[in-house]
C-alpha cells in the first residue's frame, strides 16, 4: 500500500509532510487522517523539530473529506467519530510546538481549506483556488467553518460557506486565508525560505511564543497580559535567550543551544 502521508526532513529542523493521495485529489480519508495525526505526534515529540510545511501530491492540496467513503456510512454516530477525527487533526497542527505551514499549490476545498486554515501560516502558488464547497451537495461546512471565520471576516467567511464558489489565491491572500502568492515555479523556494528563516531562530522561543500565541487569542485582554508576562519572564529564563542577546550585544550572530 502507498504511503499515505510522505515525509522528508533536513539538519536544519525542515520537516515536510506531503498528503499522498493524489489519484483522489488527497481527500482525506479515515487512514489518511489517522496518518497526518500520527505524524504530528510524532514530531511534536520530537525536539530537532523546527518547522513543517504541509503540502499535496498530485494536482490539488486537498479536496476535503472523501464523499464516497462518508456516503458509504450512512450513521450518525459514524459522522460524529469521523469530524471530531479531523477536527482533532487540526486542533493538533494548533497544539504542535512549532510552526506549520501550508504550501498550496492547487485547490483547497471544504476541510482542505479548513486545512490550511487550521496552519499558522500558507504560501499559496498563483494556480491555487479556495472554496468551501460543501453548500452545492447539500452540507454546510460547519467544522470548516470554525478555521475559516478565524481567518477570513465574517461576512467573507460566511459569503464562502453559503454559496460555496471558489476564490482565488489573491483573493485569499487580501482576506487573510493566506499569507502569500507566488508563482507556481517559485512556491518551492518561496515556501523554504520562510522554513528556513524560522528554522534559523531560537527554538525555545518559537515554541514557547506559538504556544503563547493561540492561549492569549482566547482570553480577555487584561488575562492575555497576564499570561503574555509570565511567557515573556520564563522565555527571559531561557539559555538560549541569554546568548541571543549576548551575540546582539556582542555584534556577532547567536549560536543556538
Amino acid at each position: 500500500m502507498t504511503n499515505l502521508i510522505l515525509k522528508t526532513h533536513d539538519n536544519q529542523g525542515k520537516i515536510v509532510l506531503t498528503l499522498n493521495r493524489p489519484d483522489k485529489f488527497n481527500a482525506l480519508s479515515e487512514a489518511l487522517l489517522a496518518a497526518l495525526k500520527s505524524e504530528l505526534a510524532l514530531i511534536a515529540a520530537d525536539p530537532a523539530a523546527r518547522v513543517v510545511v504541509l503540502a499535496g501530491a498530485g494536482k490539488a492540496f486537498c479536496a476535503g473529506h472523501d464523499l464516497g467513503e462518508m456516503h458509504g456510512q450512512r450513521r450518525l454516530e459514524y459522522y460524529r467519530q469521523l469530524f471530531t477525527a479531523c477536527t482533532e487533526v487540526m486542533e493538533a497542527i494548533t497544539a504542535l510546538p512549532v510552526p506549520v505551514i501550508a504550501k498550496v499549490h492547487g485547490v483547497a476545498t471544504a476541510a482542505g481549506c479548513q486545512l490550511v486554515g487550521a496552519c499558522d501560516l500558507a504560501i499559496a502558488a498563483e494556480t491555487a483556488r479556495f472554496a468551501v464547497s460543501g453548500i452545492n451537495v447539500g452540507l454546510f461546512c460547519s467544522t470548516p467553518a470554525v478555521a475559516l471565520s478565524r481567518n477570513v471576516p465574517a461576512k467573507r467567511a460566511f459569503e464562502m460557506l453559503v454559496t460555496g464558489d471558489f476564490i482565488d489565491a489573491r483573493t485569499a491572500a487580501e482576506w487573510g486565508l493566506i499569507n502569500t502568492v507566488t508563482p507556481l515555479e517559485d512556491l518551492d523556494a518561496v515556501t523554504d525560505a520562510l522554513a528556513s528563516k524560522i528554522a534559523a531562530k531560537s527554538p525555545d522561543a518559537i515554541r514557547r511564543g506559538k504556544a503563547l500565541f493561540y492561549a492569549q487569542r482566547e482570553r480577555l485582554q487584561a488575562q492575555a497580559y497576564e499570561l503574555a508576562c509570565e511567557v515573556m519572564a520564563q522565555n527571559m529564563m531561557d539559555e538560549n535567550t541569554g546568548e541571543g542577546i549576548e551575540a546582539f550585544l556582542g555584534k556577532r550572530p547567536p549560536v543556538w543551544r
